[in-house]
């Protein structure tokens, strides 16, 4: 799989990434602050579809989020902590952009959801109003 980049947060000592053990943390406490400051401070990777044609990086204001419209009509941007975890998910998709969550989160439109690492065990799901509390504003 091509990605722009290799996220900080990829080559873990024990199979599980930063961001996945802050994901396994909250997943058994959502409240856990250590953990929600862990996960806002690394990388996910943000899905791009091959139909997308100009390359998007980090730095690029135009950073275009892929949507998924759930039953209900709830918008939800799925996101990964690893490139095996997307492929998991969404296998037709062989690119993505590595951006730091926190300076995601502070940008995060209110009217969507986003959810990291979804379809596996300890998969976080967050409004846009979350989003931007829980992951957006870190010192």
């Amino acid at each position: 799989m091509d990605s722009n980049a290799t996220p900080q947060n990829a080559t873990p000592q024990n199979g599980a990434s930063p961001a996945q053990q802050a994901l396994s943390v909250l997943s058994l406490n959502t409240e856990d602050q250590g953990a929600l400051d862990t996960l806002a401070e690394c990388e996910v990777l943000v899905p791009v579809p091959d139909e997308t044609g100009e390359d998007q990086d980090s730095a690029s204001s135009a950073l275009s989020l892929p949507v998924i419209e759930q039953p209900g009509g709830e918008q939800l941007v799925p996101l990964f902590t690893s490139e095996l975890r997307m492929s998991e998910l969404l296998p037709f998709i062989s690119r993505c952009t590595p951006v730091p969550l926190g300076a995601l989160a502070e940008r995060w439109p209110t009217e969507l959801s986003m959810t990291i690492d979804a379809g596996s065990p300890d998969a976080l799901t967050l409004n846009g109003q979350g989003v931007r509390e829980l992951l957006g504003h870190r010192s």
